[in-house]
């Protein structure tokens, strides 16, 4: 009976020693006899007991690994501070566990390295604006280093880059210097903008008045115009009217000459601009004109004093008489 139990137990033992089961995404790396047998891929697999041993279970996710912030200087003897983040994956288990002691930190020092190669050709400027072009080169360099670890380098990032205190304050200065400065030119910019937009407006505004002004000077000749013209058609209309009555009243000889005399007798005196005399008394002003001018030419005579000079012999006496 107790034979059957510790056979049972034994072959329980072997059983657990023998069969493995690998998980997803991990490989064993199995010796035999301190001899590198094989790799032994996601499933179940069997160990030889006291033959076979696992000597590394290797992951082939992709796995990061955070360097260490490390002081580098720079071209231009500043030193500052870069953190830096790798990200690679094992595609050769084997090479991984029989080429280097720790692949890890392998990768951490070989990275510290070459960060401090590349930065240390670099200016301080250079490394602000120069983040991708740093870590394509940490990249390349790493992953040709690491190719004979069975390891890829898929990315590096730099998490950060401090300068020292004294740096980042001046830096901090000319940051505010710089946007003063844009500030000041975009606000100059658009008060010029602003004064533009205004003169022109002004401009408009004049050309829009002159305009205006002229199309109202315009209307207001044309207006002048159209009542002088009916002034005038009135007028003319009023004389042909006078006139029509007139000759409806079929005035006699007596009549036009009386009429005529009056006329004759406003223009002497002046009183009259215009006379407006029927056609058929211009016979009978035919033999008035002249009377009349007679009659002008006497009334200037009268009205005009002669100046009459003698001479004495005390002396010059001047005589004022009328004609």
């Amino acid at each position: 009976m107790w034979f059957l139990i510790v056979l049972l137990v034994i072959i329980l033992i072997i059983a657990f020693k023998t069969i493995r089961v690998v998980r997803q995404s991990e490989v064993y790396i199995i010796e035999r006899l301190g001899k590198f047998y094989k790799m032994a891929d996601a499933g179940l697999t069997i160990i030889v007991p006291f033959f076979d041993h696992v000597r590394s279970v290797v992951s082939l996710k992709q796995q990061t690994m955070d360097i260490p912030p490390q002081g580098v200087i720079t071209k231009d003897n500043v030193t500052i501070t870069i953190d830096t983040v790798v990200f690679y994956k094992v595609t050769d288990p084997a090479k991984a566990v029989y080429e280097i002691q720790n692949l890890k930190k392998g990768i951490e020092y070989l990275a510290i390295t070459t960060i401090r190669d590349i930065v240390g050709k670099m200016d301080l400027d250079s490394t602000f604006s120069s983040r991708d072009a740093i870590n394509d080169k940490l990249r390349v360099l790493l992953d040709e280093a690491t190719d004979q670890w069975g390891c890829k380098i898929d990315r590096v990032e730099i998490k950060d880059i401090t300068p020292p205190p004294d740096i980042r304050d001046a830096m901090e200065k000319q940051m505010n210097a710089e946007r003063n400065k844009r500030a000041l030119i975009l606000q100059a910019e658009g008060e010029r903008q602003s004064a533009v937009t205004l003169a022109e407006g002004k401009k408009e505004a004049a050309i829009l008045e002159a305009e205006a002004d002229r199309e109202s000077r315009i209307r207001r000749a044309a207006g002048e115009a159209e009542a002088i013209k009916k002034v005038a058609e009135a007028k003319a209309e009023e004389v042909h009217m006078v006139y029509d009555a007139i000759m409806k009243a079929n005035p006699d000889e007596k009549l036009v000459q009386l009429k005529s005399l009056e006329a004759l007798k406003e223009v002497a005196n002046g009183e009259a601009n215009k006379i407006f005399i029927p056609f058929e008394a211009t016979s009978a002003l035919s033999s008035l004109g002249a009377a009349a001018e007679m009659f002008k030419n006497d009334k200037k005579k009268i009205n005009k004093p002669k100046v009459v000079e003698e001479n004495n012999e005390t002396g010059n006496n001047v005589t004022i008489k009328e004609e």
